[in-house]
């Protein structure tokens, strides 16, 4: 029977390589697009919550340090995920098997936040400075999609990496 110490399965984590890119990529939407070219903030596209106010900047800020706690559990849960799999004695993952997953977690956090706050919710867009956001917003999702699409294609070649170098664990004939 295994135990925590020799699993059966020593392959590295997937969960913590897709948590790092959802987290780091919020880090870059909210530092990039938020803080310094401040073309958006979290709640800029709500009526009650102008940034042209003082009163609506507040409340914009207030709303991206939120958005920043929220990328920044993300990395944390990585990092717990990240030191439990040593714990367990699972193997390191290879560059490719986790730059593949960090790509796609940031893909796959554009993706989601583009649909989620930028086209069902419409809190903000790209360039809420704009008078016709959807181009900006469609590219997000597009460049999203090719980050999951490019981080998988990289992490499916880690994998195979890491599969070859997985001891076996069938007894011959």
């Amino acid at each position: 029977m295994a135990t925590s110490e020799t699993p059966t399965d020593r392959r590295p984590t997937r969960a913590a390589g897709l948590l790092y890119g959802i987290g780091l990529g919020g880090f870059v939407d909210g530092i990039v697009l938020h803080q310094l070219l401040q073309w958006h903030h979290m709640v800029s596209h709500v009526d009650d919550t102008p940034t042209t106010t003082v009163a609506g900047l507040e409340a914009n800020t207030f709303a991206d340090g939120l958005f920043h706690v929220l990328a920044w559990l993300c990395v944390v849960a990585a990092s717990v995920l990240t030191v439990r799999a040593w714990q367990q004695g699972r193997l390191a993952p290879t560059w490719s098997f986790h730059l593949g997953l960090v790509l796609a977690g940031w893909g796959l956090f554009n993706v989601v936040e583009g649909l989620v706050d930028h086209q069902l919710l419409g809190v903000h867009h790209v360039r809420d400075d704009l008078g016709a956001p959807l181009s900006w917003d469609l590219g997000f999702l597009a460049a999203g999609a090719l980050l999951v699409v490019v981080g998988w294609l990289v992490h499916r070649r880690g994998a195979r990496d890491v599969a070859r170098a997985q001891p076996r664990t069938t007894t011959p004939r």
